[in-house]
């Protein structure tokens, strides 16, 4: 989904601007920016010589259509926590139309490879614990850069605990196959990236930071602010700025 790939950006972005380009892209949500650049560098190092090597071989090896298998299959494991976010923030529409595409998907859909669901017109709108405190009364929080996991939020940070009990990787018992799953689900999203690369311009750091805080506005918003900023029609850009 979208969001991810914007969030998936910030762990990819190449080493950023000099002290005063820092400095003229200050933003008022990014009060720890020295810091939040510092780990910016350091997932860029990761990305570029470990991540994007194997995202690049797995794409060229794997066919086409067993990508999409493999991206479906994640995406249908998170409508769990779709369904138990939505019924958070007070949306039982959206929890039964995620808990519907889980079911169809599941079974009709062989296990989740198949996007049936969509084919059937029946979407939902992609929900996090984040957004859910958001609507419980936090919407402004500080713009933070993880090491691993790119651009968040404090806010966002802090529903990482529960979106995580909410998803179903991480009650599978074996210790090999869920980090394998967790491995593929990382690589297969690397890989759906690769192209989107050049689309970063200018300061990257600052790109990928705003990029994320305007999506994540308008997740919390429910679209509300306008026409999605980030959508295939409108932007070309479809889930952490990569170094070539």
């Amino acid at each position: 989904m979208a969001s991810t790939l914007v969030m998936a950006l910030g762990g990819c972005a190449s080493t950023g601007s000099t002290g005063s380009e820092a400095s003229q892209a200050s933003n008022p949500d990014d009060p720890w920016e020295g810091f939040n650049r510092k780990v910016f560098v350091f997932n860029d190092v990761l990305d570029r010589y470990a991540l994007k090597p194997v995202a690049s071989g797995y794409r060229t090896i794997t066919p086409e259509p067993l990508q999409l298998g493999v991206g479906n299959f994640f995406s249908n494991l998170g409508e769990l926590r779709t369904t138990v976010n939505s019924l958070l923030q007070g949306k039982p529409a959206n929890a039964g139309r995620s808990t519907s595409r889980f079911l169809v998907n599941t079974t009709m859909g062989i296990g989740g490879l198949f996007d049936i669901a969509s084919r059937m017109d029946i979407d939902s709108d992609e929900e996090d614990f984040g957004q859910t405190l958001a609507t419980w009364g936090w919407e402004d929080s500080r713009y933070l850069v993880l090491p691993l996991l790119g651009p968040s939020t404090l806010r966002d940070t802090s529903g990482l605990p529960a979106d995580m009990a909410a998803y179903p990787v991480t009650y599978v018992d074996d210790d090999a196959v869920r980090a394998g799953l967790t491995a593929l689900n990382i690589v297969d999203t690397r890989a759906g990236l690769l192209d989107q690369e050049e689309l970063i311009q200018g300061d990257r750091y600052r790109f990928i930071r705003d990029a994320y805080l305007q999506r994540r506005q308008f997740e919390i918003s429910d679209g509300e602010l306008g026409d999605d900023p980030f959508s295939a029609d409108d932007f070309e850009f479809d889930d952490a700025d990569f170094a070539d």
